[in-house]
């Protein structure tokens, strides 16, 4: 039955399948509560109508670092584009079915060389260059939004494109959230990551989520 979908359309439909915020979403403010092995980090965030991330009252540069690309990153991943705005200079093709019954789609044009997999409408496998490094994310669990999916529990690894050389170690995340007013919000991540032989935790804690007044129009 696969073979007889267009990859495109399979692709096109597991894209739409993802969790986003809409154009009416205004923003919001919380708490942060950072724990970095046996430090702890309090202070506050704002994530702005345009998807901007400020952080206030960490007064450690890394920890505001930190705190604020894991607000980044989770951000950008609810930004709402058409199939088309993304991939209209991309073609995609398919390849092998592995043992999970994850369908593999390869991308050539703009994105040549990056490849996903599908399973149950979902994209379960991601390895594609970004910004000089190529990540492969690998999603072994998801949230059932009703409105689309939300990534539960997945891994990373980055890698040299040219080498093939691991640039750090496999992190591991958990993530949860919780629907307020109308828009699911990030309320909690832990990452494990392999640094130097050793595991190193890192956990967000987001409380007290509000969001912000709509713009006037």
């Amino acid at each position: 039955m696969t073979q007889s979908i267009e990859a495109r359309d399979l692709f096109r439909t597991a894209y739409e399948n993802r969790y986003t915020w809409d154009k009416n979403f205004s923003g919001y403010t919380a708490e942060i509560t950072f724990k970095r092995a046996d430090e702890v980090f309090k202070g506050k965030v704002c994530v702005n109508r345009d998807l901007s991330a400020e952080v206030f009252d960490v007064a450690d540069e890394q920890a505001q670092k930190e705190i604020h690309s894991q607000l980044w990153e989770t951000a950008i991943h609810r930004i709402r584009r058409s199939f088309e705005e993304t991939h209209s200079k991309n073609s995609f093709s398919y390849g092998a079915t592995d043992e999970t019954g994850a369908v593999e789609i390869l991308v050539g044009g703009k994105s040549d060389g990056d490849r996903y997999k599908l399973r149950n409408n979902e994209v379960c496998h991601v390895h594609r260059q970004i910004h000089g490094v190529v990540v492969t994310i690998d999603t072994f669990s998801s949230h059932q939004t009703g409105e689309g999916y939300l990534s539960h529990r997945y891994d990373s690894i980055y890698r040299d494109p040219k080498t093939g050389e691991l640039k750090g170690g496999r992190s591991e995340f958990e993530d949860n959230y919780e629907k307020i007013d109308g828009y699911y919000i990030l309320t909690s991540r832990v990452i494990t990551t392999e640094e130097n032989g050793q595991k190193i935790t890192r956990e967000y804690g987001f409380s007290n989520v509000k969001l912000l007044e709509p713009a006037v129009v």
